[in-house]
């Protein structure tokens, strides 16, 4: 799993959240947010900004860019 889908599913968990709440409040399939953490699928442009700004934290940190969260 790589640097994106690491961070995604830490964020996820340090909010206490399961996969299929995150896919829920975005609309998507459970499954297409499991290969975001897997690392099998990349989101679209819109659909990172919307997971940073959920998380609240930059596409920067989600994409290993940088270790600061804002």
């Amino acid at each position: 799993m790589g640097t994106f889908g690491n961070r995604l599913s830490g964020l996820r968990k340090r909010k206490n959240l399961k996969q299929k709440d995150v896919a829920a409040h975005f609309g998507m399939a459970v499954r297409t947010y499991q290969n975001y953490e897997g690392g099998q699928r990349e989101p679209n442009f819109s659909t990172l900004v919307a997971l940073a700004d959920y998380f609240d934290v930059t596409v920067d940190y989600l994409l290993g860019r940088t270790d600061e969260l804002h």
